[in-house]
């Protein structure tokens, strides 16, 4: 792979701490790079840093000669009186433009539903976002260095965004970066991370569930090399005490399997228990939608004038402990249902039955729980609430829970209105933790959080016993954190029993069925003879009998293979870690067996389809 970009021995100094120093990277072309880390750490610095936005302070940046970067800033630079046509294709003749496939799918992506000749000041926030994405992809780059490009898109687009980055360039052209909490976004686009802490850059190989696997490794064996150390000064401050006795003891230490690492952790939560202590709260009855349709002009429709109904005879019973995630397209009716559900919105037909217990709370997108709280400081809010709350099966403090959700003893002094975004959406999750509500509404509760810090409120949540409805477009947190998902469509609620890739499936179908476009491309694609005959050939009895023969003998070479595979790895974990030679026989032998085991899955998967067929 050539060389791109990178930097030599480059540091970067704010005026109240250094962000990086000494650092010493490069980009090869194919590569496809995740960067993670605390927020304020220096994601978005480096970004600008590499594209040349931002000037190092010490050391230089390195580009090769005719290499094109484009740039996914956190704010845009588009002009307010420009057209959305203009701000997305420029003075570029329709003509031209409309004859190139990757540009009108990329409009249709992610602009399709923003009018075209608009006005950009006339836009809303996430409608900017989307235009400036779509000028972007629109353009012919070497390099794309992308900073939060999944804001403001639904699940359908985040979807849409990651198949068209894995396909955008050729197998080993091309060069992406990408600042993004979105974890599925991570393990679906990038096959390496980089994670941004103390000043400095660490590479892991691998997208995010890789990169979590290897930083678990990585820890305890920095754990297990400070008991090394530990373990020494013991036994030399033994020897000194009791003489040269205290030398014969010796500390033995293997390395396990990645999969032994998580072999012993209990599920991430206890159904049974939070379900027993959610109906002791609650009690059975909690929220019943019965039948509810919502209209926002409906005298109109009584006066025979159409009627848009935003939900159509939705029927909802939700029960006590239920952990619930809701998605849609960006105006499916996912607010409007939030609010019938509390009673906040009277239904146009229908009825919500809540139960005589429920108390509500609610995490809204913009933070409203924190309005009332102006200048104050973050100790002084929080000591407002003196009495604990129980999570996890045991009563924790709100000094406990800010620790839980990274505040430090410096961060209680802070001012609300001077403290991140992610640390007021975390401030205001906990405050309402301790009203003790036993319903929860989240409305996009990951936004402004890092990753570190969605696992932290994950992990929070995870103890809590109540009913808990989320609405979010990150579908790592949702599928985290919710036992069910449902999906509004056309104004009806439908459950997704196959979680969020049942919903891109039906989303799918239901676009290739109403677009003529597409059913006409379908058509040119596949063309059918008038005389053809249009039923699959049928198999003989014969063929059948030796597709399944094939099927069960892949079966059980895989099996075997699997078993190998397993004790190859377990030798090569328990190994001694210098003899080179043998590592590289051991690892050798594993390389061969998963491309036997991937041989025989392809073999397995054609024999399998042809008998569906």
């Amino acid at each position: 792979m050539g060389f791109l970009l990178g930097c030599e021995k480059m540091g970067i100094d704010f005026p109240s701490k250094t962000v990086f120093d000494d650092i010493s990277l490069g980009v090869d072309a194919g590569e496809r790079i995740g960067i993670v880390g605390r927020n304020g750490d220096g994601k978005s610095t480096l970004i600008n840093v590499l594209a040349g936005l931002t000037e190092p302070d010490r050391g230089r940046v390195i580009r090769t000669n005719g290499v094109s970067v484009g740039v996914l800033g956190q704010s845009d630079q588009l002009q307010d009186e420009d057209s959305v046509a203009r701000s997305i294709v420029g003075d570029v003749p329709e003509y031209e433009w409309a004859s190139d496939a990757r540009v009108r799918a990329v409009i249709a992506g992610i602009a399709g539903d923003i009018p075209w000749e608009a006005p950009v000041k006339t836009l809303s926030g996430g409608q900017r976002r989307r235009v400036d994405l779509a000028r972007l992809l629109v353009g012919d780059w070497d390099v794309l260095m992308l900073d939060e490009p999944t804001n403001h898109l639904d699940v359908r687009g985040i979807n849409w965004l990651a198949q068209h980055l894995k396909s955008r360039w050729r197998e080993g052209q091309g060069a992406l970066l990408v600042v993004t909490h979105d974890r599925w976004f991570l393990d679906e686009v990038c096959t390496s991370m980089w994670e941004v802490h103390d000043r400095r850059i660490e590479p892991f190989e691998g997208g995010f569930s890789a990169y979590i696997m290897q930083r678990v490794e990585r820890e305890r064996q920095a754990r297990v090399a400070e008991e090394r150390r530990q373990n020494k000064l013991r036994r030399e401050l033994a020897w000194l005490a009791r003489g040269a006795q205290a030398r014969s003891t010796k500390q033995k230490f293997r390395i396990k399997a990645a999969q032994e690492l998580i072999a012993d952790v209990p599920p991430l939560r206890n159904d049974l228990e939070l379900k027993r202590m959610a109906v002791a709260r609650l009690g059975k009855q909690v929220i019943d939608v019965m039948k509810v349709s919502v209209s926002y002009d409906f005298k109109s429709a009584s006066e025979g004038e159409p009627c848009h109904w935003v939900l159509r005879d939705v029927e909802w019973l939700i029960g006590p402990g239920d952990r619930i995630g809701i998605v849609g397209e960006n105006g499916a009716g996912k607010t409007t249902l939030l609010n019938v559900i509390q009673q906040k919105l009277r239904p146009t037909k229908g009825y919500v039955k809540v139960g005589k217990t429920v108390k509500f709370a609610v995490l809204s997108q913009h933070l409203d729980e924190l309005a009332a709280a102006g200048d104050d400081r973050v100790r002084q809010v929080v000591g407002r609430f003196g009495h604990a709350v129980m999570l996890d099966g045991r009563d924790q403090t709100p000094k406990q829970l800010l620790e839980r959700l990274g505040f430090s003893n410096a961060d209680m002094n802070e001012p609300i209105s001077d403290l991140s975004g992610g640390q007021r959406r975390r401030l205001a999750l906990m405050l309402i933790l301790l009203e003790e509500p036993n319903v929860l509404i989240l409305d996009e509760p990951g936004n402004d959080l890092d990753v570190d810090m969605l696992a932290a409120v994950e992990d929070l949540l995870d103890g809590w016993p109540g009913t808990l409805i989320m609405v979010t477009h990150d579908r790592y947190l949702m599928e985290r954190v919710t036992d069910n998902q449902y999906a509004l469509i056309d104004g009806r609620l439908r459950h997704l029993p196959g979680g969020i890739d049942e919903y891109l499936a039906i989303v799918g179908e239901r676009e290739q069925a109403i677009s003529p476009a597409a059913a006409l491309r379908n058509e040119e694609a596949s063309p059918v003879s008038p005389n053809a005959n249009t039923a699959a050939p049928s198999l003989s009895n014969a063929e059948l009998r030796a597709l399944k023969k094939a099927l069960q003998s892949a079966e059980r070479k895989m099996h075997t293979c699997e078993s190998k595979l397993e004790d190859a790895n377990r030798r090569l974990h328990e190994a001694n870690p210098t003899d080179f030679q043998q590592l590289g026989s051991i690892q050798s032998e594993i390389d061969e067996l998963r491309a036997q085991l991937e041989e025989l899955e392809l073999a397995w998967l054609e024999a399998a389809e042809a008998l569906e067929a």
